[in-house]
């Protein structure tokens, strides 16, 4: 009895020291969960799931196939190229998969292009609801043109999507019906309209569009659908917005933001066509006629900044050409929009910079206007890390997957590795020949290049973080010799 009584009392005496001296823990609710949970890491998490649900879709949803399933494996690597709008197939999408396969595909395709999260925000704009300031951060790129309304932006992406889709579906229709009649034409025009607008880069053609050099209306509309969803929605909403101004009412300019993504566009897709049709005039397009030469210079300009048709063989392009690619495909499309690369914008401040420094400039500045410090800050940063994720992946690739000095195939196969790599990180597609021949551990490190490559790397440097630097000191200043 008085043993029990003397427990009671350390007991409470105990208790009145923790709740006195210890802090007490404040229980985590599942609303506060969600609240600590950054933009970046949403976006990395909600893409993850979608990529996770196409990959349990490959495994068990009946009637995909035509014969055998995907592996793990595969159908791990199946869905990440869909939904990351890349393109990179390591089966023949055409004969592999059913009409139901296919359609899955352009679930995926469609769902990974416009963003699931912007998918969420429509649902919750149809029912009356606010977009929350974490979904205007994701969908307007952390803080690019605020001035833009995010409902507005919103009801344009989904508007201008399903226009153009619907648009280009039918000009791609009435361009094949001679070639696959009224009834077989459909589905090809749909399923490539999609691919093309979200620049995912599959096709159910064998060959891609290399059967389709000699159709000009096939290339044009391929070629203006996969420009239109590299463009970006802050871009296309703000050439909307002009395109309703009243006539007679003074227009506001183009923002800096905008004028950088179209010159810089415009400027990749003039180089790169001029450079493939050099260099490939008598080699992959020496059979075709100079208006072809000319129209599959640019349709290869155009795609191989963000998406993954061909119209002739890449595998073998010549060495000039495939890196003049890699380049293109390495800057990749605008910023908001279906492309992926460290976009042209980036690249263009890139540029900028370097005229400043050798004008002796302090700052960086076009059309009038200067950029703040911390945005050229931020583009330096990404190609930094784009850089160095590259040459990770590469050296991995390499090591895994290249054969031996003296097998056959030796010579060319780093040039062949490093156009995948450059293909998948940039979310593009193209491939030399090379996607069906990985192996497993080869292919794994190409799923992860295609989701850093869509997700972004700064939303992956920023959702692995622990934190926010709580460093409130300057160490003191000492230099470093460069160059």
């Amino acid at each position: 009895m008085g043993f029990g009584r003397a427990g009671r009392r350390a007991r409470g005496a105990a208790s009145y020291v923790v709740e006195r001296w210890l802090p007490r823990r404040r229980r985590i609710t599942p609303a506060d969960a969600w609240d600590r949970v950054t933009p970046a890491q949403l976006l990395v998490l909600s893409f993850a799931a979608l990529i996770l649900i196409g990959t349990l879709g490959f495994r068990f949803l009946p009637g995909l196939y035509a014969g055998e399933p995907l592996g793990w494996v595969d159908a791990l690597f199946t869905a990440t190229s869909a939904v990351c709008v890349t393109g990179l197939a390591v089966v023949d999408t055409g004969t592999f998969f059913t009409p139901w396969g296919q359609a899955w595909l352009l679930v995926l395709m469609q769902a990974g292009g416009l963003g699931l999260l912007t998918l969420t925000s429509l649902v919750m704009l149809s029912v009356g609801v606010r977009p929350s300031l974490r979904q205007a951060d994701l969908m307007t790129g952390g803080g690019a043109l605020p001035e833009i309304d995010v409902r507005r932006l919103v009801r344009v992406v989904f508007k201008t999507t399903f226009a153009i889709e619907g648009v280009g579906a039918v000009l791609l229709y009435a361009g094949w019906i001679g070639q696959f009649g009224l009834e077989g034409a459909l589905w090809p025009a749909i399923f490539h309209a999609v691919s093309a607008f979200c620049n995912a880069g599959f096709s159910i053609m064998s060959l891609s569009f290399m059967t389709e050099t000699s159709q000009p209306l096939i290339l044009l509309v391929t070629m203006a659908l996969v420009a239109l969803g590299g463009l970006g929605f802050l871009t296309v909403s703000e050439l909307a917005s002009r395109g309703r101004m009243k006539r007679g009412r003074k227009r506001r300019p183009l923002s800096l933001h905008t004028k950088f993504v179209l010159a810089a566009s415009f400027a990749a897709i003039v180089l790169g066509a001029v450079t493939f049709g050099y260099f490939e005039w008598s080699n992959t397009l020496a059979s075709m006629s100079p208006y072809e030469k000319v129209s599959n210079s640019v349709f290869a300009a155009v795609v191989s900044r963000t998406a993954g048709f061909n119209s002739v063989d890449f595998g073998s392009a010549a060495a000039p050409t495939a890196l003049m690619m890699m380049i293109l495909m390495f800057i990749g499309g605008a910023p908001a929009s279906t492309a992926g690369g460290i976009k042209v914008t980036t690249a263009a401040l890139i540029v900028a910079l370097m005229i400043a420094r050798l004008r002796g400039q302090d700052h960086v500045s076009a059309w009038n206007r200067s950029v703040p410090s911390e945005t050229i800050d931020r583009a330096v940063g990404l190609t930094v890390l784009a850089v160095t994720t590259l040459i990770a992946a590469l050296f991995l690739l390499v090591a895994i997957e290249a054969p031996a000095p003296t097998e056959p195939g030796a010579e060319q196969a780093f040039i062949h590795l490093a156009f995948e790599a450059t293909s998948a990180l940039g979310t593009v597609g193209l491939s030399m020949n090379t996607t069906p021949t990985l192996s497993e551990p080869g292919r794994l490190i190409v799923v992860a290049l295609m989701f850093i490559g869509r997700v972004g790397l700064l939303s992956v440097g920023a959702a692995i973080a622990l934190g926010p630097s709580r460093q409130s000191f300057r160490y003191a200043y000492e230099d470093v010799a460069i160059g």
